[in-house]
């Protein structure tokens, strides 16, 4: 079992990559081509139900209120749906890729993708104007944010971060778009999880989810997810995407740099 350090570390670099707009594959996937960590099956759990548990507390009330209003005709019913189609793409490409895309985890495609992404998120958010309400999506809208979401199952696009490029891209505000984004990591994170205990059923290793440092890393990333997500839509409020888009580019040559 990995160190309590290491579950420290996996916990935050989850926790603060999953929302924010930097690619939570890319740099689990960069700490262990660094030699920083060397993650299992029970560890990656643990983090992803964490996370899962910080969307849920923070957007409780939301929640809430979307499910007694998901059967009387409203905003919330419309959010509620335009969630259900948005989640479907990125659910039928990734049972039947995962083991392609799996592929995926060269320093160089990471390095690549957190480029170019990072660049059109910057490009996006410093040029399109909001001039529409998340309460006003439609299902095309909705559709199309769900297949942009399918770019992100490649190490270094970064889910949240294709996901609220494409919300600004279709006119709706930040906040408005890390909302829509971190809304629907919760069938997503569902989705990995469920994923890989399937894989470890296969394997015959569920037995190994049962060990006590579990607890850890689910509380560690869900105390994490929560301050990032407080942290981000507090910042949305009166600054851009910018920042993350510079972090995304130095990252990426940062990495070119190092495995050249």
């Amino acid at each position: 079992m990995i160190s309590f350090l290491t579950t420290v570390f996996l916990a935050f670099i989850q926790s603060a990559t999953e929302f924010l707009p930097v690619s939570s594959s890319g740099h689990l996937v960069l700490s262990e081509k660094f030699g920083l960590s060397n993650q299992s099956l029970s560890t990656d759990v643990a983090l992803h139900v964490g996370t899962l548990l910080a969307v849920l507390i923070y957007f409780s009330k939301d929640i809430w209120r979307i499910t007694i209003h998901l059967f009387h005709k409203g905003p919330d019913q419309t959010l509620a749906r335009n969630l259900i189609i948005a989640t479907i793409p990125i659910l039928a490409v990734g049972a039947l890729w995962a083991e392609i895309i799996a592929r995926f985890r060269s320093p160089f495609i990471i390095a690549g993708t957190s480029i170019f992404y990072g660049l059109l998120l910057w490009i996006v958010d410093a040029t399109v104007r909001p001039k529409t309400d998340l309460r006003t999506m439609t299902w095309k809208e909705a559709l199309c944010i769900g297949c942009a979401q399918i770019l992100a199952l490649v190490p270094g696009t970064s889910r949240s971060g294709i996901t609220m490029t494409c919300c600004r891209a279709l006119g709706f505000n930040r906040t408005d778009s890390a909302r829509f984004s971190m809304l629907l990591s919760i069938p997503t994170i569902m989705a990995a999880a469920g994923y890989i205990l399937w894989q470890a059923a296969q394997n015959h290793t569920l037995s190994q989810f049962a060990h006590p440092s579990m607890l850890t890393g689910i509380a560690l990333s869900a105390v994490f997810g929560l301050l990032v997500i407080y942290f981000l839509l507090e910042w949305l409020k009166r600054a851009s995407f910018a920042v993350f888009a510079v972090y995304r580019v130095a990252l990426g040559l940062i990495v070119l740099y190092y495995f050249l």
